[in-house]
């Protein structure tokens, strides 16, 4: 299967040739056929850059409909079961797009709202500004278990806190917007920063990312700085000359710094009696809550014994708080130089090595 490189010719076809079950992610960024009635024009009748290439033209909802469908079954083939898919429209086209990719068997795990900060104004001045477009993440099937969410990577991405379904992020300007003749390359080119949140949180180095619709190479761009391998597909000459040059310019990031924040259940289990062994605790010595009320001694098999109970470090936190269950790594702390510190520590230590 070739990978990192750009395939021209027509989506459907190609993505039929992949190898079945090949690819980790999709990410489509398909013609939102807009329906547009006539030129645009500004206030000064200067005439809006808009969307009207011949690529997102089509005779009818119906065709539109059966062109979704096509490329959403090729997708779908050619998509690994623990894989996702993500798709961006706007209001023209999401909506239709939403219940094709629904027909094929897809479930919908999250709608982003993709908030522009600056978005065309609404030149005449009858209909609110358009400031966003709509982006549906999917798994394969409803009863998909596995699929990679670096939650933690992208809570560290906001601050530590939980990242929310809008995502306020600028249009492409500046010098990341290709040009030809001083006028865009490309009308739709998608800014890399939507594409670094979208792979960070769902793909992991090395994996392959599919777009059947590459444009300007936004995907590949992105997926080469990141670690990640692609498969862009573009029937359009003039982009994909455009795209091959862009992704050349890019410098892969060092592999040490496309790690990203663990999920805590993705790290490797390190027993309490390892901390023991290792000698970073030893039996004999006395652990404590954060207020001090409760104490208990670690013992050479990695158990705890205190106010008259035995157990592990969780068991005989539970026993002395009178909880039903206990986080003994939280609960228990050690003193160093008059101070309390988590014997978690101890436990980030041990997998730090082990990484």
């Amino acid at each position: 299967m070739a990978k990192d490189r750009i395939l021209r010719g027509d989506c459907v076809e190609l993505m039929s040739a992949l190898p079945a079950k090949s690819v980790d992610m999709v990410f489509a960024d398909p013609p939102y056929n807009l329906q547009l009635g006539g030129e645009l024009r500004r206030p000064d009748e200067s005439v809006v850059d808009a969307v009207d290439d011949h690529w997102d033209q089509f005779a009818s909802f119906e065709e539109y409909d059966r062109f979704t469908r096509a490329w959403l079954t090729a997708a779908r083939r050619a998509l690994k079961d623990d894989g996702t898919l993500w798709v961006i429209g706007s209001y023209h086209n999401i909506y239709r797009v939403g219940a094709v990719l629904q027909d094929l068997g897809f479930w919908v795990l999250n709608d982003i709202v993709w908030r522009k900060s600056n978005p065309m104004p609404n030149f005449r001045g009858k209909r609110f500004t358009n400031a966003h477009e709509t982006m549906l993440w999917c798994s394969k099937t409803a009863k998909q278990k596995r699929y990679t969410f670096n939650y933690e990577a992208m809570k560290a991405l906001n601050d530590d806190v939980q990242m929310r379904s809008d995502w306020v992020i600028p249009l492409c300007t500046g010098a990341e917007r290709l040009k030809e003749d001083g006028h865009k390359a490309h009308a739709t080119q998608k800014p890399e920063a939507l594409l670094h949140r979208v792979l960070i949180s769902s793909t992991k180095p090395g994996d392959v990312v599919l777009d059947p619709f590459f444009g300007t190479g936004t995907t590949g761009a992105v997926a080469r700085r990141l670690g990640r391998r692609f498969i862009g597909i573009e029937r359009e000459e003039k982009y994909v000359a455009l795209a091959e040059a862009r992704i050349a310019r890019v410098t892969p990031l060092a592999p040490d710094d496309l790690e990203v924040t663990r999920s805590k259940r993705s790290e490797p289990r390190i027993p309490f009696g390892w901390v023991v062994e290792r000698g970073l605790l030893t039996p004999g010595q006395l652990l404590y809550d954060p207020s001090r009320r409760h104490a208990a001694k670690v013992r050479a098999d990695g158990s705890l014994v205190g106010a008259d109970t035995t157990g592990s470090i969780h068991q005989v936190g539970a026993r002395v708080m009178g909880a039903p269950a206990c986080n003994g790594w939280a609960f228990w702390h050690l003193e160093v130089e008059g101070k309390l510190v988590p014997i978690d520590v101890l436990r980030q230590k041990l997998r730090a090595e082990l990484h």
